[in-house]
């Protein structure tokens, strides 16, 4: 595993010409629109995880996404301390921006979010998803995402009992119920996660609940069955036949088949302790 000087190098803001220049994707008028359109997407949504696209063609990778479908995309960041590995920080997420307005669906998996948080704002994220191991007292942290115009969302390992998050539910726009360990793709999906999704639909009805990991067309049914309305997807949209519209079709029919009455309305609930 690196240390914490892998992480900071990963998010230096680099040149301002090419960092945060694009001035007209970042204002808050454009991220309120976004946000808008990630809203109001049908559910269940199916969020692909940038992760397992080609970088080299970045620009051709996100048309073929709109092209396919897809309403938002969701961004792994990785700092190679709070997770053992490395992937993007700010200034690609602001070249990224300047090439969609696809509504960023950002994940920092990274031990430090309040230090680099501005930077991500400016970059263009819309949604800044942060780890409850990394941040144990996460209110003044959540409530300057939303201060900055961006949705805060809450993420919990699959050890990490929903009890951890229960006291900020208040602060919270979504939570992430991530069905592997962070930090690699590929992994299979862990399925007792789904008792955490269960009682959070159940106690917060209304809540956008997301899950990540493992995440196919039958994992995608158990998943909106148990309450998810969005679903993170990697490997499951970015197969080699390059058929993204096809993948995702797929993998919203499995989820369909979970969801309620075949369609993405979210089970309703009194709500009730998550203990």
């Amino acid at each position: 595993m690196e240390g914490p000087g892998a992480g900071a190098s990963a998010f230096h803001r680099g040149p301002k010409a090419k960092g945060f220049m694009k001035e007209e994707r970042t204002s808050s008028a454009h991220r309120a629109a976004r946000l808008g359109v990630l809203d109001s997407a049908e559910r269940p949504l199916v969020t692909p995880s940038l992760l397992n696209c080609d970088f080299a063609r970045m620009t051709e990778e996100l048309d073929a996404l709109r092209g396919a479908g897809a309403v938002a995309v969701h961004l792994d960041v990785m700092d190679g301390h709070f997770v053992p590995n490395l992937s993007y920080g700010p200034p690609v997420i602001a070249d990224w921006r300047a090439r969609t307005d696809f509504p960023f669906d950002t994940h920092l998996m990274i031990s430090d979010p309040a230090r680099y948080l501005d930077d991500f704002v400016r970059a263009g994220a819309d949604v800044v998803i942060v780890h409850i191991e990394a941040v144990p007292e996460p209110i003044s942290l959540l409530r300057r995402i939303r201060a900055s115009g961006c949705q805060a969302s809450l993420a919990l390992n699959p050890p990490t009992p929903l009890a951890a998050i229960e006291p900020f539910l208040d602060e919270l726009d979504a939570v992430l119920v991530m069905s592997v360990m962070p930090g690699f793709g590929g992994q299979a999906f862990e399925g007792a996660v789904l008792e955490k999704v269960r009682a959070l639909r159940t106690a917060r009805p209304d809540l956008r609940i997301s899950i990540d990991g493992g995440i196919n067309p039958t994992t995608a049914g158990e998943a909106t069955a148990a309450g998810a309305t969005q679903l993170v997807a990697g490997s499951a949209v970015f197969r080699n036949d390059g058929n993204y519209a096809a993948s995702l079709a797929e993998l919203v029919q499995g989820a369909r088949r979970g969801s309620p009455r075949g369609v993405g309305s979210v089970p309703r609930a009194e709500p009730t302790s998550l203990e």
